[in-house]
């Protein structure tokens, strides 16, 4: 879409036109107070959880203030509509700051839950959740992750507005950082892809407090910030020493909203604790709550009540009502907008495309051997007009991995709306932009690598399954079947790890049937998938039944079963070919493919025991490691070592992934048994 298409005005003038009669900006007094305020509730939490960190939070309580009272596109009374503008505290320790801005603004938060932070139940975690808090719109804490899940939103509202116009889609994305999130690694990582995909929406503010737990930053950093981002191609302000200056931050936080061409990064220097008489600029600000005598004396200096949680109703009546003229306007004008919205729009925003399916999955011929990894770019090309939020790319392994979309172009700074996405080297960052795009909404995030480096990925794997954010993460080469690259690149361990994150559906299909149902199934599912897919080929031996529950009978016996063999991926092929060489010497085995042994877990018990019946011997076969296998089997054949560097068939022979050694065990679990 044109420029002029993509930066449309009409949305904005009729905000503007709304705005005419409401307050656009509180009483100066108000401010102060509200600032004041923000800063008692940032260490009255604390002190009363005997836990918490206040220092950061008192810091940036003004930034934090003019953000959401004056520049800051929000609506209290619907915290999820779609055209906010977001915010992300991805320095995430500092969560009372966040929720003493909701409560102030009139979001579903109120003093009780302030005084219930950190406890059991309450909806003021120790790091902000997303689900958990209403107006909180990622979880955060890891620090680098929030940055990067950020950058994801800021992809994914560029996507739409180039899609769909401005009217539909016209907001910016704000990020606090401070210097932990910068010192990981994977905010290099964001920043780059972020600088080069020009990002102009994405406005970062960089809480430069020269602070960490450990003392002062020197300690173990000497990094320029500032050149360093202007290298990734941002556009970098140092502020300097404005952080008590509301009406400096608003004008910088105005400047970078108009800022086009690139992404902004506000060096603020601020000050961690203040105005604490006696712990200002201190280490022990960071995580240490304050002392009662601390907050007495804190509180004496900023002149309100020395009264635990003191608020002043009248200023927070205020700071509501202003909220929500401002939100209402918003939210009203962009509801206008989108009223004759096209059904494609809104089928962006579907969380689950199942009634819209016009295309059946693909067909494969069941005389052919196709790796899942070639499978699953099939299924995803078939399905693309039916899931048109689709997003897929892959960490510099698009074609090896099959995260491929044929009729499309690569998403760029001057194609934002191509469903191409080119992540680079860059695994760590790009997990977490994925989440990130998955909690924008809009847009189905699908991002691929080698199984292998799903462990740079492990923290935004887990942050996807803790806020349920619905993204597909397609690993391929799955098994030391990746062959002459050797252990380095031959996952073992990896699937086990995975399965064992709450939340997080992990499917490994067994051929390419299985792998097209896997990929509608990830479309339905409200999570996060991770798919587990073969570099080699591998028969079609399935109809694809068995991810509808977890497991399914794929080669079942004229009579009771002897022995039952439970396989995944590309030891299904394997374990029906055993069953044949078993069936030979009279040994009758059932196969069963169990693709998700934890959603097959779920199922009911009467079904499970149709499936595995009571009392019939269980040997599992899996090329990787056994653990968790003793769940559903009496014995487990796996490779509970590192690979090896050899062509991957012989990987697999040598490791015992083969008939002959199964149709030995199967012989040995039975005479053992006696069965």
């Amino acid at each position: 879409m044109a420029r002029s298409a993509v930066h449309g005005v009409g949305a904005g003038r009729v905000v503007k036109l709304l705005l005419r009669g409401v307050t656009t900006r509180l009483r100066a007094s108000d401010d102060r107070l509200a600032v004041a305020m923000i800063r008692g509730l940032a260490m009255d939490a604390p002190l009363a959880a005997k836990s918490g960190h206040q220092g950061t939070a008192m810091a940036l309580a003004p930034l934090g203030h003019v953000l959401y009272s004056r520049v800051m596109k929000h609506d209290p009374q619907q915290p999820l509509w779609h055209d906010r503008d977001r915010f992300v505290l991805s320095n995430g320790h500092s969560s009372i700051l966040q929720y003493a801005l909701l409560y102030l603004q009139g979001y579903a938060v109120e003093l009780d839950d302030l005084r219930n932070f950190r406890q059991w139940g309450s909806i003021t975690p120790g790091h902000p959740e997303r689900g958990h808090t209403p107006g909180v719109e990622v979880t955060t804490g890891p620090l680098g992750q929030g940055f990067a899940n950020a950058v994801g939103m800021a992809l994914a509202e560029r996507h739409l507005r180039a899609r769909f116009g401005a009217d539909h889609c016209d907001h910016h994305t704000f990020v606090i950082v401070g210097d932990g999130c910068l010192m990981e690694g994977i905010s290099h990582e964001a920043a780059s892809l972020a600088g080069h995909q020009r990002l102009e929406r994405l406005i970062t503010v960089f809480d430069d407090n020269k602070v960490t737990i450990d003392g002062s930053t020197d300690l173990s950093c000497s990094d320029d910030v500032a050149q360093r981002f202007a290298a990734y191609g941002w556009n970098v302000v140092q502020l300097g020493d404005v952080g008590d200056d509301l009406d400096a931050l608003e004008r910088a936080l105005l400047d970078a909203k108009a800022h086009t061409g690139s992404p902004t990064l506000l060096i603020l220097r601020t000050h961690i604790g203040t105005p604490s008489p006696e712990l200002t600029d201190k280490p022990e600000a960071h995580g240490n709550p304050f002392t009662a005598a601390h907050v007495t004396a804190t509180k004496n200096v900023m002149g309100i009540p020395d009264e635990p949680f003191y608020v002043d109703a009248d200023v927070v009546e205020s700071i509501r009502k202003h909220a929500a003229a401002r939100g209402s306007a918003a939210r009203s004008s962009h509801e206008a907008a989108t009223r004759g919205a096209s059904a494609e729009w809104r089928q962006m925003w579907d969380p689950s495309p199942s009634d819209e399916w016009r295309s059946a999955p693909p067909l494969f011929d069941p005389a052919t051997s196709i790796a899942t990894r070639v499978a699953v770019q099939k299924a995803l090309d078939a399905s693309s007009a039916d899931v048109p939020g689709m997003i897929v790319g892959a960490a510099d392994l698009t074609g090896n991995t099959g995260t491929k979309l044929s009729n499309t172009h690569a998403m760029s700074a001057t194609q934002p709306d191509g469903r191409q996405m080119y992540y680079g080297v860059r695994e760590h960052a790009m997990g977490a932009i994925a989440v990130g795009m998955a909690l924008h909404g809009g847009v189905l995030p699908v991002v691929g690598t080698f199984f292998v480096f799903a462990d740079y990925m492990r923290p935004a794997l887990r942050l996807a399954a803790l806020s349920r954010a619905k993204a597909v993460f397609v690993f391929s080469h799955d098994s030391v079947g990746v062959g002459e690259d050797g252990p380095t690149h031959q996952p073992v361990e990896q699937l086990a790890s995975l399965r064992v994150i709450p939340g997080l559906r992990v499917v490994r299909p067994a051929d390419a049937n299985e792998t097209a149902r896997a990929w509608r199934q990830a479309c339905d599912h409200p999570g996060p998938t991770a798919l587990i897919l073969s570099r080699q080929n591998t028969p079609i031996v399935c109809d694809g039944s068995a991810i509808e529950r977890g497991a399914a009978i794929v080669r079942d016996t004229d009579g009771s079963p002897r022995v039952t063999i439970i396989a995944t991926g590309t030891e299904v092929a394997v374990a029906i070919a055993a069953a044949e060489a078993l069936a030979e010497q009279h040994i009758d085995a059932r196969v069963v493919s169990m693709p998700c042994p934890e959603l097959f877990a779920t199922q009911d018990p009467t079904w499970r025991a149709h499936v595995l019946p009571v009392g019939v011997p269980t040997l599992s076969i899996e090329a990787a490691s056994t653990f968790g296998w003793s769940t559903f089997a009496d014995d487990s054949i796996g490779i509970d070592r590192f690979g090896a560097s050899a062509p991957g068939n012989l990987a697999l022979n040598r490791l015992g992934i083969s008939v002959e050694n199964l149709v030995h065990r199967t012989k040995d679990l039975l005479d053992a048994l006696g069965a």
